[in-house]
């Protein structure tokens, strides 16, 4: 009934005693509010429509589209199945003759040579670097200034060339010993230098100098890395510069030098072949005189490649799992390892072929069981083994429910 009806005493049509019409909602209403307005409907503005008002059509959701994202991917999926495809039909490629060097016992000796010098050379210029580090750091000028004039050197020359100096070195110094300074008398201890520094000598010392100008830039760049306030609160407690530095510092550092040490060591692997300028018979010198031999270029040299490829990936390996040790002291939850991300992919996976399905995986295999949910007659199904605080909070939620039900008593 509207109220202006209802105030001029009037009965509005199909009101009355005998009438059959409902009488009309609230939502009718005609009067004028006395701002002046007239409403048309009761719902409050920006509340959403319930019940027969929101009407039988359901929300769709419909996801974003990246049609730039799957033609990139599609590119990049098609050109290496292209190049996948190429290595199984071209005869070129010789994978007989890759078969049959691969394990060959030259091969297998020149690796080995180009691993000992990574290794020798790794900690040797780390160790140097390190002590250069230090002095760069220092505030004297007399330590500093040093350090600064050898990094900008060694970091200026190629490797190559301090290789071919120092294997050359008997050229400027024939002799080399101790005895007086400033004269050649070496009453001491006198040795030849073309004797002395072999091949493998100059490329080592060649290795040595070279990387550890940029070794030292990689501790002092995480040794600044740590904050101020470690150092002042180690020094507030009176713990000695030694203590302070291999016990508050450096192991705070490890965390930011670790990631470029091990790219420096894996340039390393693959630097270690310019010593075949001096004629050492590492793995890239190994298989250029084979293929010198024979001829058998291509697939000579993918055997040398694929060597670089899987000592670089076991070090890339040892590098992740190393970073996430670290990462303890940085992080509340440590990040998944590749196995753990495969294991999560598989159950979510599986969970939403469950849900495609119309059931989920733990129903379908009856593993987990039911519980019950309260007096109302409704079951909780623990579907995940790993979410038992959610499952134990649905539950009361369920018996909460229950135990409001009219005529149920608790």
């Amino acid at each position: 009934m509207s109220l202006t009806a209802a105030r001029s005493g009037e009965v509005a049509p199909g009101t009355g005693p005998g009438s059959a019409t409902a009488p009309p909602t609230e939502t009718a209403r005609t009067d004028t509010a006395p701002d002046g307005t007239t409403p048309t409907d009761k719902t409050p503005t920006g509340t959403p429509p319930t019940g027969a008002e929101a009407g039988t059509r359901p929300r769709v959701v419909v996801q974003r589209r990246h049609p730039a994202r799957w033609i990139t991917a599609a590119v990049i999926v098609f050109v290496l199945a292209q190049f996948v495809w190429s290595l199984f039909t071209n005869p070129r490629y010789e994978w007989d003759v890759f078969g049959q060097y691969f394990l060959a016992p030259a091969i297998v000796k020149g690796l080995g040579l180009s691993l000992l010098l990574t290794v020798l050379g790794t900690v040797l210029s780390f160790i140097l670097g390190a002590g250069l580090a230090v002095l760069r750091l220092s505030p004297s000028p007399l330590l500093s200034g040093p350090a600064w004039l050898y990094v900008w050197f060694f970091r200026s020359v190629p490797l190559v060339v301090l290789i071919l100096v120092f294997y050359n070195l008997g050229y400027l110094y024939p002799k080399l010993g101790l005895g007086t300074p400033f004269t050649a008398d070496h009453w001491l201890v006198e040795f030849d230098t073309t004797l002395t520094i072999t091949a493998f000598a100059a490329a080592l010392i060649g290795i040595t100098l070279h990387e550890s100008a940029y070794a030292s830039e990689i501790i002092r760049a995480g040794i600044l890395s740590v904050d101020a306030g470690q150092l002042e609160a180690s020094a507030a407690l009176g713990l000695p510069a030694r203590v302070r530095f291999f016990r508050i510092v450096l192991p705070q550092a490890a965390r930011s030098i670790l990631p470029n040490a091990v790219n420096l060591v894996i340039g390393l692997v693959k630097g270690t072949s310019v010593v075949f300028i001096v004629a050492l018979p590492e793995i890239f010198y190994t298989v250029q005189v084979i293929y010198n031999r024979n001829g058998k270029v291509i697939p000579l040299l993918l055997v040398a490649c694929v060597w670089y490829a899987i000592v670089t990936t076991a070090l890339s390996i040892a590098q992740y799992y190393v970073e996430r040790h670290f990462a303890r002291g940085t992080t509340r939850q440590l990040p998944a390892t590749p196995v753990q991300r495969l294991r999560r992919w598989v159950r979510e996976a599986w969970a939403r072929l469950g849900e495609e399905q119309g059931t989920t995986p733990a129903a379908r295999q009856g593993a987990s069981g039911t519980a019950a949910a309260g007096p109302a007659g409704a079951a909780v199904t623990d579907t995940d083994a790993g979410t038992d605080a959610g499952t134990d909070a649905g539950v009361e939620a369920a018996r909460s429910l229950g135990s409001e039900t009219p005529g149920v008593s608790r």
